[in-house]
């Protein structure tokens, strides 16, 4: 009887096994991965389980007086790790001890231990992850890149990808092999402190640039990442970035259909298209609700209607907020529950121990159903084997010679000159002659710290002048482009480095006035210093005092000022832009921008940037490029009242300037009249008629003429960057899928309705016609 009960059950488990590798086949799994991951959960005990949804920071198992600071030079403390890994058999740490970056050779003893550690004791190898954001921020001699906003500012997939690739790379080479990047939270609020760490206001723009980092940090096998690639992280999902309160970590209101058009589609189509790996969850609250508790967003929409298999994990201590700051459990039990019932899968939960024995309490007492965490540790599970971690779960330093390598920092100073936007050149002022003499002057003039921002070498960037000594500021740059005997430098208004991003040291103007006696030209380097997440809150957008009083008193001494704008978000520039002779935006260029800069002042680069927001003039101006019709109307309607608005900008999105001329010509659609399903290209000539080589970025715009609900102006839908020689013309061909002209309705349903469209690329225009309505019955095109 007991032969026959085990048949049974045999055949039972083999056809379970069957169906359950079928799905998997469908959703682009590894059967093979699949059976393994079986085979090791049914060993598995509810604690080893739970560990698994568990991550700390290295800080928790450093040696020291707390869980918050270690002691230097760092070193793991075995108690606690014994703690940690061999109580709690926790499954993945994150971050970096007290805040600083760390050699290879450190990271690689570190994790070494960690792993052998959790071998011992689970034969599970830990899963390590780092905010590498715009490099391999914690790590000593990497490279970094310019941050987000600046390589969206490119509008260079290429460069995108490849940096991506580099940083994969380094961060493998730091013995991590996981990355909470890229970060794709729409930056349409130029109040927001992270806004430099996106990739600008447009979705598609968002949407492009993050599936080139996706690609660029994985590569194109997901079950099989590789040795020199790392998993993605795309965060924060979703809508992050436009709190009605401008601050960081605030609730913010988007309507349903803004949220699927707009928020949602550059995560869909980095999971979608790009296959990524693991992505975090906004720590705010989205219409009243907390995004860490809200089913519908992380269940409902990503795991189901778009199948994603991987990893949804927290940001840091957001299931503690979820009762301290958001107030919707009485107590942490409660906010555990939540979180893990909504969909979260590995909790970052940097330093209170007490989550996994809440969440085993959880599951035997029944709230927390055993099926959501056998499917959370499932992925987690998948996510190391996808890594290669079961086969080697760390590795030498030696491995990986071109960290750090000249052939990468010249992929960094590349996408920095292409990042550089100019915004105003007033008689072709730029470039300078040879033999300028320049004052260089401002608080951005002379420092490492503010071309990299935050998110470099230390949360803050706060400790990057003690990591970049070997990169050239501003100032230096100059002085190597120019001549040291050519160039002065006075700066007038300096950071309080030991105090709070926005404080200032008394001014002393009047050095930096008397320091233009002897000089042709003054580049004045203005903008921010370096700040982070909610640290980086502001009450006022507007250009510090101090700063605007340098700019105007330097502008009296009638020597021509080149306005230098280094910073993470715009900064408000109305009185001191119409004086300015040139304007150029730095945003936060990485450790080559000093270096492109003078390249370009000195016309060696020709600047090809683009911004990737609207630059505001007025601080109760602020306007998307993609507004409605009804946000800024010319002229007055008749009548007695009227009803228009109007706002005016700095600079409108995708304006950037060259030192040589690009004509448009030839716009032609191969459909004039297209249904949906339809794939239409889209040519037209580009020619340089200027006398310098240069790039540009060529953008293909849409505009819907009527539609039942009031459409946007204008929106992204193409772009190319192409390289022409003076004289030289090219034909883009840009592609553009009708179903992309859709917009979703107010029942959160995708339309693209019959009627007229434009499409735009330079001043070239062509009017196309859609035949047919069609409404799509599922939440994705």
């Amino acid at each position: 009887m007991k032969k026959i009960i085990f048949f049974i059950l045999t055949v039972l488990l083999v056809v379970a096994c069957n169906e359950g590798n079928k799905k998997a086949s469908g959703l682009g799994l590894d059967t093979g991965i699949e059976k393994r991951i079986d085979s090791i959960m049914a060993q598995m005990t509810l604690e080893e389980k739970v560990g698994q949804m568990a991550q700390f920071t290295l800080d928790v198992i450093g040696k020291g007086g707390n869980v918050y600071f270690s002691d230097e030079p760092f070193e793991i403390d075995p108690a606690m790790l014994d703690t940690v890994i061999g109580k709690y058999k926790v499954g993945s740490i994150l971050n970096t001890a007290n805040n600083r970056a760390r050699t290879t050779e450190v990271w690689e003893k570190t994790v070494q231990a960690i792993q052998e550690r959790a071998l011992a004791e689970t034969g599970i190898p830990v899963l390590y992850g780092i905010d590498a954001i715009h490099g391999t921020t914690y790590t000593a001699g990497s490279t970094l890149f310019p941050q987000g906003v600046g390589m969206a500012a490119s509008f260079n997939l290429d460069l995108m990808k490849e940096g991506s690739r580099i940083t994969a790379y380094e961060t493998r080479a730091s013995n991590i092999p996981w990355t909470f990047a890229p970060t794709m939270d729409l930056g349409r609020d130029a109040r927001w402190s992270r806004q430099w760490e996106s990739y600008g206001e447009d979705s598609y723009l968002n949407a492009q640039m993050g599936l080139a980092s996706t690609l660029g940090f994985q590569g194109d096998d997901r079950n099989s990442v590789g040795s020199h690639r790392i998993a993605a992280c795309v965060k924060h999902y979703m809508g992050y970035g436009v709190p009605v309160s401008g601050k960081d970590r605030t609730p913010a209101l988007i309507s349903e259909s803004e949220l699927r058009e707009k928020y949602f589609e550059p995560f869909r189509t980095s999971i979608v298209e790009g296959g990524a790996l693991s992505l975090m969850v906004n720590s705010g609250i989205i219409n009243g609700v907390s995004t860490h508790a809200d089913y519908r967003l992380l269940t409902e929409w990503v795991k189901e209607d778009l199948a994603f298999d991987g990893v949804i994990v927290t940001d840091w201590a957001d299931v503690q907020n979820l009762l301290s700051r958001d107030r919707i459990a009485t107590d942490y039990k409660g906010a555990v529950k939540t979180a893990i019932n909504v969909g979260i899968d590995l909790v970052m939960e940097p330093y209170n121990l007490a989550f996994c024995p809440t969440l085993v309490e959880l599951v035997e007492e029944g709230e927390v159903p055993m099926k959501r965490i056998d499917d959370a540790v499932r992925r987690v599970l998948r996510l190391k084997f996808r890594l290669g971690l079961f086969e080697r779960p760390y590795w030498s330093r030696s491995e990986y010679p071109d960290f750090g390598s000249s052939e990468s920092e010249a992929v960094a100073k590349t996408a920095a000159d292409e990042a550089i936007t100019l915004l105003k050149n007033e008689n072709n002022i730029l470039p300078l002659p040879a033999n300028a003499r320049i004052l260089v002057t401002g608080p951005n003039a002379h420092s490492m710290r503010t071309l990299n921002g935050g998110w470099s070498y230390s949360w803050q960037g706060e400790k990057t002048e003690e990591f970049a000594q070997d990169y050239n500021t501003i100032y230096e740059a100059l002085q190597n482009k120019f001549g040291a005997t050519n160039v002065r430098y006075e700066p007038g208004v300096t950071y309080k480095m030991d105090g709070q991003y926005y404080e200032e040291n008394p001014p002393e103007i009047g050095k930096a006035v008397a320091a233009a006696a002897g000089v042709d030209y003054i580049v004045l380097c203005v903008g921010e210093n370096s700040y982070c997440e909610t640290p980086g809150n502001l009450d006022e957008l507007v250009l510090s005092e101090n700063q605007t009083a340098l700019a105007l008193a330097l502008q009296k001494t009638e020597k021509p000022v080149i306005l230098v704008l280094n910073e993470g978000r715009p900064r408000l520039i109305r009185k001191i832009e119409p004086d300015s002779k040139a304007v150029l935006q730095l945003y936060l260029p990485g450790n080559f921008g000093g270096d492109a800069l003078a390249d370009i002042l000195a016309g060696d680069v020709n600047p090809s940037g683009k911004l990737p927001y609207t630059y505001p003039k007025f601080e109760h101006g602020l306007i998307t490029y993609d507004h409605k019709p009804s946000q800024n109307i010319d002229g007055k309607m008749e009548g007695a009242y009227d009803y228009g608005a109007q706002t005016s900008v700095q600079y409108p999105f995708g304006f950037g300037l060259s030192y040589t001329i690009f004509e448009y010509a030839n716009l032609a659609v191969s459909k004039k009249d297209f249904v949906s399903g339809d794939l239409l290209t889209v040519t037209v000539d580009v020619k340089n008629t200027g006398t310098v080589a240069g790039k540009e970025a060529v953008l293909l715009f849409s505009s819907d003429m009527v539609a039942s609900l009031s459409p946007d102006v204008r929106r992204l839908r193409a772009f190319e960057k192409i390289s022409l020689e003076p004289g030289e013309t090219k034909t883009v061909m840009l592609q553009l899928a009708a179903d992309d002209l859709a917009f979703v309705n107010e029942k959160g349903e995708w339309t693209l309705e019959a009627g007229e469209f434009k499409l735009q690329a330079g001043d070239q225009i062509a009017m196309i016609h859609c035949a047919e309505t069609r409404v799509w019955d599922t939440p994705n095109r």
